[in-house]
């Protein structure tokens, strides 16, 4: 009887251990949030946002100021990508260097409305990501990795990054 005891006493002491290890049960990883995604800002609508929303999804960000040229450039192609594979990426503009209006007037403009833009007027979304100077871009894999681009990309090296990061 001593023995199936024992025998009871460590068969229920290696299932708590186990059942202390396990996770939900539905094989999801928990995503570490990025320290560059550890912010809060305001959108152009005057909502709060948190970068958090972003962890464990692949996300494009375009860093952009309203009276940047390349930005003018670039803007309608963002958009387009945004408008193709906004189910697969999040996409997010962060405008800083000027004030709501003229950024607000950007993305109506220029087609970038049908995604979230911030207003990043004190720079320090920028700061977080390293960027200095406009257009930048961070593109972020599913699982954390960060690339950022400064200048401008081509069709090209997105649908590279789609293909081998945005999943990884």
């Amino acid at each position: 009887m001593t023995v199936r005891i024992r025998l009871l006493g460590l068969a229920l002491s290696v299932l708590l251990v186990l059942a202390a290890c396990g996770g939900d049960g539905s094989g999801a990883r928990s995503a570490e949030v990025l320290e560059e995604l550890d912010f809060t800002a305001e959108t152009l609508d005057g909502e709060s946002y948190s970068g958090t929303e972003l962890a464990g999804e692949p996300a494009v960000l375009f860093f952009w100021a309203p009276w940047c040229s390349i930005c003018r450039h670039e803007a309608p192609f963002i958009a387009e990508l945004a408008a193709e594979h906004g189910d697969e990426v999040t996409f997010l503009g962060i405008a800083s260097r000027d004030d709501v209006d003229a950024m607000r007037e950007f993305t109506t403009r220029f087609g970038t409305d049908g995604f979230t833009n911030l207003n990043d007027e004190d720079g320090e979304v920028w700061t977080r990501f390293g960027v200095t100077a406009q257009p930048a871009f961070a593109f972020i894999s599913a699982g954390g990795d960060i690339e950022r681009v400064d200048g401008t990309f081509t069709r090209q090296e997105f649908d590279r990054w789609l293909e081998s990061r945005a999943t990884a």
